[in-house]
């Protein structure tokens, strides 16, 4: 059965943020066909970011930049406004900002039922022909395009080294924060480890608290790192040429303008030129900032609201959350619980934690090759796609089109959102997401498709 039949049509595999945004900028830019792929119809224009998210995780963001549309700056402060649900300067519940997507497609839906469509379905195959592609759903099903968009996302993390999820009892370890309740079964005498300090540690606390836990919770990381807290106040405007050469340079020529206008402000001029220094940036220093920066950038770069940030110091405060510099040693069953053991960084002693509950909150990743999506695998067996060389990611070129396994670049097949942060790095937050969409959506509605190429 083929649901979509091919003609100036663009298949869209994923309908979070990435996938939603791309469907409504091609109807906006008169563009081809559309068909947007979602396999969890709760989280279609939505994601897991959005969908999965408690009332009290708030966007890192000031709704003032959380537009979806970059012609439209104001976009989401009008739409907040009108449901009287906040203003410019307020750290929106994700909730709400989910809502704001899900409103955006269902009118762009509703308006142009001919060119946009909506499909739930697991896309297990993605086969090229001479004039396009054939996608195949998992339950049974068709789709036939010129152009296919992927839009998958974050990959959900690797299980955390020295720890083997298949030893521990059943129901003690939790690969993915967002999949059920992570608090279920506790009492107030249990301990919680969380595998990671960042933002997912900080959702997964806060949803341990709202449950009503009021046990202790370990979150644990190798360096210990906790997002900063935003600051009062509209940002400074950002550079308009990068600031050093090396890294070391640049983390000198930081130091010394935090020194002037604070760390703050000093991270937050950078990201109009970030794109443009990771892109003139050749693999070995990408390598070093990688393994050397990257945990200070998360928690300078990605902040907390200020709510979330006095949450979080209460917990800590009150003796209830620990923010550990550490290394996992290994994990065994201890009857219904889970002896932990992990060294202190710097330190060679073990410590033991019996842990009712371990959530692995390390964050999305992007390694291809130790993915088990079906979509990403029959791609890789198939040669239309690579990891990029720094495996954080799929390969694509600065117009966001997939490097097949041999070097090869197609007009037809695209990759959006965060799995293209080896070549763009700073493509998981709204502000730059949103860009990456409408460049690729005017280019395909500037494209003509005659004799089945693109030209």
């Amino acid at each position: 059965m083929t649901l979509v039949q091919p003609g100036d049509h663009v298949a869209i595999v994923g309908g979070g943020f990435s996938g939603t945004l791309l469907a409504i900028n091609l109807v906006r830019h008169d563009g081809p066909r559309a068909t947007l792929i979602e396999r969890r119809p709760s989280q279609v224009g939505r994601g897991v970011a959005y969908s999965a998210a408690h009332d009290e995780h708030l966007l890192n963001v000031r709704a003032g930049n959380m537009s979806a549309l970059p012609d439209d700056p104001d976009h989401f402060v009008r739409w907040l406004e009108r449901e009287g649900l906040g203003e410019r300067t307020t750290f929106v519940p994700r909730k709400i900002y989910g809502r704001y997507l899900r409103a955006m497609l269902e009118e762009a839906a509703a308006a142009h039922p001919e060119r946009l469509t909506l499909v739930t379905g697991e896309v297990c195959a993605l086969d090229c022909g001479s004039r396009g592609f054939a996608l195949t759903l998992a339950e049974g099903g068709r789709v036939e395009a010129d152009v296919a968009v992927l839009a998958l996302g974050n990959l959900p993390p690797h299980s955390p080294p020295g720890l083997d999820p298949a030893t521990l009892p059943d129901g003690c370890y939790r690969a993915d924060p967002w999949a059920g309740d992570i608090a279920e079964g506790l009492t107030d005498g249990d301990e919680v480890v969380l595998v990671g300090t960042g933002l997912t540690a900080v959702d997964a606390a806060l949803l341990l608290d709202s449950a009503g836990f009021r046990g202790r919770i370990l979150a644990l990381s190798r360096r210990g790192l906790v997002p900063r807290r935003h600051a009062d106040g509209a940002p400074r405007p950002g550079l308009s040429e990068r600031p050093a050469a090396t890294l070391s340079a640049l983390v000198r020529a930081v130091r010394d303008r935090a020194e002037v206008i604070g760390w703050r402000a000093a991270v937050d001029e950078l990201r109009p030129v970030t794109q443009m220094m990771w892109g003139s940036a050749d693999a070995v220093t990408r390598a070093r900032f990688l393994r050397h920066l990257r945990p200070y950038w998360d928690v300078h770069r990605h902040r907390l609201a200020p709510a979330v940030a006095g949450r979080i110091d209460a917990l800590v405060e009150a003796g209830r959350l620990r923010f550990v510099a550490g290394k996992l040693a290994g994990a065994e069953a201890d009857g219904t619980h889970a002896s932990l053991r992990w060294r202190a960084r710097g330190g060679e002693a073990v410590t033991t934690t019996r842990a009712a509950r371990i959530v692995n909150c390390t964050g999305p990743q992007g390694d291809l090759l130790r993915s088990r999506e079906p979509l990403i695998r029959q791609l890789l067996a198939a040669g239309m796609i690579r990891p990029d060389e720094l495996r954080i990611g799929l390969d694509v070129d600065r117009q966001s089109r997939v490097v097949a396994a041999d070097g090869g670049i197609s007009d037809r097949l695209y990759c959006i959102g965060p799995m293209t942060r080896g070549e763009l790095w700073e493509v998981v937050a709204v502000p730059d997401i949103r860009q990456q969409n409408w460049t690729l959506a005017r280019r395909l509605a500037n494209a003509q498709w005659i004799g089945g190429e693109g030209l």
